[in-house]
C-alpha cells in the first residue's frame, strides 16, 4: 500500500454498506488512499475491487465493539499509508426501543456501545499521530438529526445521535489549539440499507452518492456542524425551536421505528 502524492489518506468505520462505502466510494473517486473496516470482510473486498487504484487501500475485517482490534487496525493504517488526514466514524446501528420492554435494556446497550462508545474508539488512536502534523486534519462524525429531538419509540437511536453532537462538542474544544478540526455530519434520510426498514414516509430522501459528495465537500470546508440533505437542515431547526408542549402534541402519535428481532 502506498499513499498517492498529495491525495488524503482516510479511514472511514462502517465501510462496507450505507453511508460508509457511499463516502469510501466518493474518496476513491477523489484519488484518497483508504483504510475501511468493517465486521464483513468479503463485503469490502467485494467493495474495494470496484474502486480505482485498489491497490491503494487497505481493509479490516473488525468489529467495531473490539476496541483493541479497532486501535490494531488504526495503527496499521497510520503506519502503511504514514499517518492520517481525515477519520470518518460512520459505523451505526439503530432499532425501534421501548423502555417499557426488558428486552430493550441489551439493545439500548448495544446501540450506545456501538454509536457512541465505539465513536470515541476510533477517534481515540488517530489524536496525538494527527497532532504531529500540519495541513488539513479532520475527525468526523456522523450523526444524525434524530439526535436533534426525541421520537416516540427511538429513544435508544435519538438519545445516542444526541450523545454523539453534544460529545463532538467537547472535542472540538479540547482539539482547536491543534489545528485538527472536528466535523460532525447529520444525514437526514439517505437511502441505505439501514433506512429501508423504516415504516414511515422519510421527507427529503437523498440517494447515498449525492450525500456523500455534499459530505466530502463539508469535511473539507471543517465545517463543524451540516445537517444533509439541507432541507432537513431547516426540518431540524424548527424542530429544536418548538415548545415541548406543542411538539409533544404534533408526535406523540407518530409511527414509530421497527424492533430489533429477536435473534
Amino acid at each position: 500500500m502506498t499513499a498517492a502524492a498529495g491525495a488524503d489518506r482516510v479511514f472511514i468505520t462502517g465501510a462496507s454498506s450505507g453511508i460508509g462505502a457511499a463516502l469510501a466510494r466518493e474518496y476513491a473517486a477523489r484519488g484518497a488512499t483508504l483504510g475501511l473496516l468493517a465486521r464483513r470482510g468479503d463485503a469490502l473486498e467485494a467493495l474495494v475491487a470496484t474502486l480505482p487504484h485498489p491497490e491503494r487501500h487497505r481493509t479490516y475485517a473488525v468489529d467495531i465493539l473490539d476496541h483493541a482490534a479497532l486501535a490494531a487496525a488504526a495503527s496499521d493504517f497510520l503506519l502503511a499509508a504514514g499517518g492520517a488526514d481525515i477519520v470518518i466514524a460512520s459505523a451505526g446501528i439503530s432499532h425501534g426501543t421501548l423502555t417499557e420492554r426488558p428486552n430493550d435494556l441489551p439493545v439500548f446497550d448495544a446501540v450506545f456501545a456501538t454509536n457512541v462508545n465505539a465513536l470515541v474508539a476510533t477517534f481515540a488512536p488517530f489524536v496525538t499521530p494527527m497532532k504531529a502534523h500540519t495541513g488539513a486534519r479532520r475527525l468526523v462524525a456522523i450523526g444524525s438529526v434524530a439526535g436533534v429531538r426525541g421520537m416516540r419509540g427511538a429513544g435508544a437511536y435519538c438519545a445516542s445521535k444526541a450523545a454523539v453532537r453534544v460529545y463532538c462538542e467537547s472535542l472540538r474544544l479540547e482539539l482547536k489549539s491543534s489545528g485538527i478540526r472536528v466535523v460532525t455530519i447529520a444525514p437526514g434520510y439517505i437511502d441505505t440499507p439501514m433506512t429501508r426498514h423504516n415504516r414511515f414516509p422519510m421527507p427529503f430522501l437523498m440517494p447515498a452518492e449525492r450525500f456523500a459528495a455534499a459530505a466530502a465537500r463539508a469535511i473539507a470546508r471543517g465545517d463543524s456542524y451540516r445537517v444533509l440533505p439541507w432541507q432537513m437542515g431547516l426540518v431540524a431547526r424548527l424542530l429544536g425551536a418548538l415548545p415541548n408542549a406543542l411538539f409533544d402534541l404534533l408526535f406523540s402519535r407518530a409511527p414509530t421505528k421497527a424492533p430489533k428481532e429477536a435473534a
